[in-house]
C-alpha cells in the first residue's frame, strides 16, 4: 500500500479507475481439470490424442482427428470440503455444487482427396474454472489489523480531518486509504494527542482471539470455434478462437476480540459541545470520545468484491503420427485478454466494553464504487505424447508450461499498471502441470480409464516465507480486505468407464482434486503490534462426472 499512497500524489487522475491487485490477477488466470468424463478420467492428458470434445479447448489439432461428426453434453457433480487449521483450532467446510461442464459439436466432411483427407469445424462450451470454495478458522492473536492500519496512518502523517468519514475526504489530495478511514471512525486507530500518529487497539499484555470466514462464488465460461483437418492422416492440425465469461464473487468477514487494549474513553460531553458538534465529535447519550483508555473492545470486518467481464484468445495446435504406435501433439495459448468491472465495498462493526453506554455508532462503511481495468493472463504452451498398444490400451502424457509470472494488468485507459505488474512478477512464478493417462478397452463396448495430473505450486519463495508485503487493495478504491491465501501444488486422481454402442457413448468418471494453500490475515509489515497469523488451508473436491453423445 505505501508506495501506492506515493504514486497517487504523482498520477491521480489514472490512478482513480485502480481497483485490481496481484492477488486478483491471479485468481481471474486459474484454470481447472474440467471437460468430458472420458477427458477427466484420463487426468486431461489428451493433447496427442483428440478426437474429444475436450480437445478444442486444449489443442485444437485435436479436432483433425474426427473421421464422424459428434455432439455432446457432460454433467459434474461436485463434493466440495475444506478444512483451516491454526494453532488454536482446526474448522471444517463443505458444500456441493453441480455444473455443465461441456457441451460441444463437431461437424466433418470428408474431401475425398488423398492428402486433406477431411476438413472438419466446431462448437464447444466449457468451464474452464469454478471459483466455488469456503472456509473458515480462529486464531490466537499475535499482534492487531489495527495496529497495521495505525502505523500506515502514522508514517504517512495523515491528519484526523482527513480521516473522518465522510465521501469527500475519500477524494482528497492525499488518497487515505478506505481502510484508514474506517480504521479512524470505528475507533480502531486513535490519535496520540493532537498529532499526525496514530495508537492501533494492541499494547503489551493484550490478549486476543480473531476468527475469519471466507467464501468465494464464480467462474470462467469458455466458448470455443474451431476449424481444423486432416493431412494424409500423418498430421491433424486446428486453430481456434476462445470467448470466456468470467464473474468472480469473494465475501470475507475478519474479526478481532482483545481484552486489555487500547480502545476510545469517553467522558460527558459539555453543552456547548452537544450545541455545536463538529465532524470529528461523535456525542451518543450525551457521550464524547476523548482521548484513551484500556478496557475490552472487538470489531467486525465485512469485505465484499466482485469482479466481472468478458475476454478473447487464441489458440492453435497440431498432432503428428509418425507411425500406428506413435502420436505427438502440440498446442499454444495466446493470453485470454479480458475487459473487466469491479466493485468493492466494506463494512466495520465495532463495540467496546463500556457499563454507561456506546462511544459512538457501532458501523461504518464504504461507498460502493465500480471500477473497469484490462487483464491478461499468461500463455500457455503444451507438449504431448501418446503410444497405441495394439488395439487394446492407450498411454498418453501432457507437459504444460504456464508462466503465472507474465500477467499484465492495465488501467481502463490502456496504460500499463506498473505497480501492479511488479507485484505479478514478485509473487508468483511458471506453474508446471504434467497429466498422465490410460485407457484400456476390456471389449468393443466397455474401456476402463486412470489418470493423475499435477500442477507445481505458482507461488514465489519470499511471499510464501512472509518475506514481501502483499497489497490486497488500493488507496484509490474502495477495497477493505486484508486476508489473502497463497496456493501450493495441485493434484489430481482420475478413473472412469466408458461404454459404446454403435453411433451412442455414455463416459463416467470419478475424478479427486487436492490442494494446500496458506491463509494469511494480513500482510507482513513493519509496525510494531501489527504481526499477522497465518492457517493452513486444505481442500479437497470429489467429482462425478457423467457424459453422454452420439457420433453420426
Amino acid at each position: 500500500m505505501n508506495k501506492r499512497i506515493i504514486s497517487a500524489t504523482l498520477v491521480a487522475i489514472p490512478l482513480l479507475a485502480m481497483s485490481q491487485t496481484a492477488i486478483d490477477a491471479y485468481q481471474l488466470s486459474r484454470y481447472d481439470l474440467r471437460g468430458t468424463a472420458r477427458f477427466m478420467s484420463m487426468g486431461g492428458a489428451f493433447g496427442a490424442l483428440g478426437g474429444d470434445l475436450s480437445t478444442l479447448n486444449q489443442n485444437p489439432g485435436g479436432i483433425g482427428v474426427y473421421r464422424k461428426s459428434e455432439i455432446g453434453f457432460t454433467l459434474d457433480i461436485e463434493m466440495q470440503s475444506s478444512k483451516a487449521t491454526t494453532p488454536m483450532a482446526m474448522n471444517k467446510d463443505s458444500q456441493t455444487k453441480v455444473y455443465a461442464n461441456n457441451f460441444g459439436y463437431v461437424g466433418t466432411v470428408q474431401t475425398g482427396s488423398d492428402v486433406m483427407q477431411s476438413f472438419n469445424w466446431g462448437f464447444s462450451y466449457n468451464r474452464a474454472a469454478s471459483f466455488n470454495r469456503r472456509y473458515h478458522g480462529t486464531a490466537t492473536m499475535n499482534g492487531s489489523l489495527s495496529n497495521y492500519y495505525a502505523g500506515d496512518a502514522s508514517k504517512w502523517q495523515f491528519s484526523a480531518n482527513e480521516l473522518v468519514g465522510s465521501d469527500d475526504n475519500y477524494w482528497n489530495a492525499n488518497h487515505a486509504p478506505w481502510m484508514s478511514i474506517l480504521s479512524y471512525n470505528a475507533f480502531l486507530i486513535n490519535p496520540v494527542g493532537n498529532t499526525t500518529q496514530y495508537n492501533g487497539m494492541w499494547q503489551s499484555g493484550t490478549t486476543g482471539i480473531s476468527s475469519f470466514d471466507v467464501e468465494e462464488k464464480g467462474y470462467v465460461d469458455e466458448y470455443e470455434i474451431n476449424l481444423g483437418g486432416n493431412f494424409s492422416d500423418v498430421v491433424y492440425w486446428g486453430i481456434g478462437i476462445g470467448i470466456t465469461d468470467i464473474d468472480y464473487k469473494q465475501y470475507t468477514y475478519y474479526t478481532e476480540d482483545m481484552n486489555g487494549a487500547i480502545i476510545p474513553a469517553q467522558r460527558q460531553a459539555t453543552q456547548d459541545e452537544m450545541d455545536n458538534p463538529t465532524l470529528k465529535d461523535y456525542i451518543v447519550d450525551g457521550k464524547i470520545v476523548d482521548g484513551t483508555t484500556t478496557g475490552n473492545g472487538g470489531y467486525g470486518l465485512d469485505s465484499r468484491k466482485h469482479i466481472s467481464g468478458t475476454g478473447f484468445n487464441f489458440k492453435a495446435g497440431v498432432i503428428v503420427r509418425p507411425i500406428n504406435e506413435l502420436r505427438l501433439g502440440f498446442a499454444i495459448h495466446t493470453p485470454t485478454y479480458y475487459n473487466l468491472t469491479q466493485n468493492n465495498d466494506g463494512i466495520v462493526d465495532y463495540g467496546f466494553g463500556y457499563t454507561d453506554g456506546p462511544a459512538a455508532p457501532n458501523y461504518t462503511g464504504t461507498p460502493i464504487e465500480a471500477y473497469n481495468w484490462k487483464l491478461r493472463t499468461p500463455w500457455r504452451m503444451i507438449v504431448s505424447a501418446a503410444g497405441v498398444i495394439g488395439s487394446k490400451a492407450i498411454v498418453s502424457l501432457d507437459y504444460e508450461y504456464r508462466p503465472y509470472q507474465n500477467i499484465s494488468t492495465k488501467f481502463d485507459n490502456g496504460d500499463n499498471c506498473t505497480d501492479i505488474n511488479g507485484d505479478v512478477k514478485d509473487y508468483y512464478k511458471a506453474a508446471n502441470i504434467i497429466r498422465v493417462g490410460a485407457e484400456y478397452r476390456l471389449t468393443n463396448s466397455v474401456s476402463l480409464r486412470a489418470g493423475y495430473a499435477y500442477e507445481s505450486t505458482p507461488t514465489g519463495s519470499e511471499v510464501k516465507n512472509n518475506e514481501l508485503p502483499v497489497y490486497t487493495s488500493n488507496p484509490y478504491d474502495t477495497g477493505t480486505t486484508p486476508s489473502y491465501s497463497l496456493d501450493n501444488s495441485t493434484q489430481y486422481i482420475t478413473c472412469g468407464v466408458g461404454y459404446r454402442y454403435k453411433n451412442f457413448y455414455a463416459d463416467a468418471a470419478y475424478v479427486h482434486k487436492s490442494r494446500k494453500s496458506s491463509f494469511h490475515a494480513f500482510t507482513p509489515n513493519e509496525y510494531a503490534g501489527a504481526t499477522p497469523y497465518n492457517a493452513s488451508i486444505k481442500e479437497n473436491y470429489n467429482n462425478i462426472v457423467l457424459s453422454i453423445g452420439f457420433k453420426f
